[in-house]
């Protein structure tokens, strides 16, 4: 006989769960001022931006310079890049070995970079050993050597660079999206790091000689931020800049039009791709406008943020994909605004289809109370969190040289973001995004997606080679991806 456990009935009220307790609602967020800083002006044009904060025992000095990526000379694409690159690679007095072993004794590195704006060189070290770091700033900013083989090193590693771009689908992407957004003569529908034509052309003398142009005292602001005084700063600044001379050449936007005023659909083939790459957008606003705020506010609720309805309608409701974002990618002429995912081949169009739904419906009626507040209280919350560091601090500083804000931006920014109203977020969206010349690139099985893709009507359809060179886009003729 087998025994049985006698399990006594339970009264089925005493099986419901308890019920939790609301959720906390969000509170007042804490007062945050973005530190105080001055500004002098060199007699030589140099431009120092001080922020005194004694908190930190290190100091952050940073060079923004005039010299990125739209000062590059057509052919010439990435000069501006290798150009601050090889900053690090050793000056007049120390060769490469000898600079990393000066760095290494002050205990810090040296960042250099160069956007489409501007190129920047960075040194964090303790406020103790501050004069040391701004003197080995100043030589690799003045007094670069830019030797031979240390360029042909970066040089090589470029190509290989891009040759991981043209063969993973993710870069591809972005590689197309740029070239047919601009019109071919912009220096947007350019790689900012240069094509493997134009980076064979830039020769150490082309380095030295857009060095000598560009990098001039009246070109760079100097933003020093930590435990550093305006005086200690001044004195500093004075003593190793302050015999720099020469006139660098004015500021120049390059063209910002867009290449086709009309939408669009570009498909980049790749044989038996088991997803598809999606990128959708146009030219948009410069990062100067009024309407940046509500901009801001607008682009967090269409896919900025994890909860946006991009995000929530592609991969929550419809599971098509892992994410989906939107984005501008800011600059002081028109910058793209971009929306990017990757989907499985098999639902391409339905992706495409709940995108343009999204793009269009954010323009058709206000945001709800609740969208709008997650969002504010988003961008008003995580806004300190951005400035932890006096290198952070020095960052944003840097972005107000770069795009020329005001000067109390900063302090205005929470108050700002918190003023948007739903009227001014459907205003926006009426009004810089524009349905009718939504540019689609899509790189995948052309040969899958075509047919589903044309009866969408998102526009004309072209079908293109991604091993066309850079500048030229040559689309593959239709039926023979079709």
């Amino acid at each position: 006989m087998t025994d049985t456990l006698d399990v006594p009935a339970q009264d089925s009220q005493s099986q419901e769960m308890p019920v939790a307790p609301p959720r906390p609602g969000a509170g007042t967020p804490s007062d945050y001022r973005f530190p105080h800083f001055s500004t002098r002006i060199l007699a030589n044009g140099l431009r120092l931006i001080v922020a005194n904060v004694p908190a930190y025992p290190v100091v952050t000095t940073l060079a923004v310079i005039e010299a990125g990526a739209t000062r590059d000379p057509r052919d010439y694409e990435g000069l501006a890049q290798l150009t601050t690159r090889a900053l690090a690679e050793g000056t007049r007095d120390m060769n490469a070995l000898q600079l990393t072993s000066r760095l290494e004794m002050l205990g810090t590195t040296l960042d250099t970079g160069a956007d489409w704006d501007s190129a920047i060189v960075q040194i964090t070290a303790l406020s103790s050993r501050i004069d040391d770091a701004v003197a080995v700033l100043s030589e690799v900013l003045r007094y670069p050597a830019f030797p031979e083989s240390e360029l042909e090193r970066m040089r090589g590693e470029r190509l290989a660079d891009l040759a991981q771009l043209r063969a993973e689908p993710r870069g591809l992407s972005d590689v197309f999206f740029s070239r047919l957004l601009y019109k071919p003569e912009s220096r947007f529908a350019r790689l900012a790091g240069g094509d493997e034509q134009s980076i064979m052309r830039l020769t150490r003398e082309r380095v030295q000689a857009y060095h000598a142009e560009f990098y001039r005292p009246d070109s760079t602001a100097l933003m020093m931020v930590g435990d550093i005084d305006i005086e200690h700063a001044v004195k500093l600044a004075s003593a190793h800049f302050g015999d720099w001379t020469g006139k660098a050449p004015p500021v120049t936007e390059p063209m910002d039009a867009q290449r086709f005023p009309e939408s669009r659909v570009h498909l980049v083939h790749k044989p038996d791709a088991p997803q598809s790459e999606v990128r959708v957008g146009h030219v948009a606003i410069p990062r100067l406008h009024e309407d940046y705020f509500p901009v801001v506010v607008m682009n967090a609720i269409l896919g900025g943020l994890f909860s946006s309805r991009l995000n929530l309608n592609l991969r929550e409701v419809h599971a098509y994909t892992y994410g989906a974002h939107s984005a501008f990618d800011w600059r002081r002429a028109a910058s793209p605004f971009e929306i990017s995912t990757a989907v499985e081949t098999a639902v391409t169009a339905d992706a495409l289809r709940e995108i343009a739904l999204e793009f269009t419906r954010i323009r058709e009626a206000p945001v709800s109370d609740a969208e709008l507040s997650l969002a504010t209280s988003y961008l008003v919350g995580v806004f300190p969190i951005r400035f932890e560091t006096t290198a952070e601090v020095a960052g944003g500083l840097a972005n107000v040289e770069i795009f020329r804000l005001p000067t109390n931006y900063f302090d205005t920014y929470r108050d700002r973001v918190r003023a948007v109203t739903a009227q001014d977020v459907l205003r926006v969206a009426q009004t810089h995004l524009d349905p009718s010349r939504l540019q689609v690139v899509v790189v995948g099985d052309a040969t899958a997606i075509r047919p589903t893709v044309d009866a969408l009507s998102l526009g004309p359809v072209t079908v293109y080679d991604p091993a066309a060179e850079d500048g030229a886009a040559a689309p593959v003729s239709p039926s023979s991806a079709s």
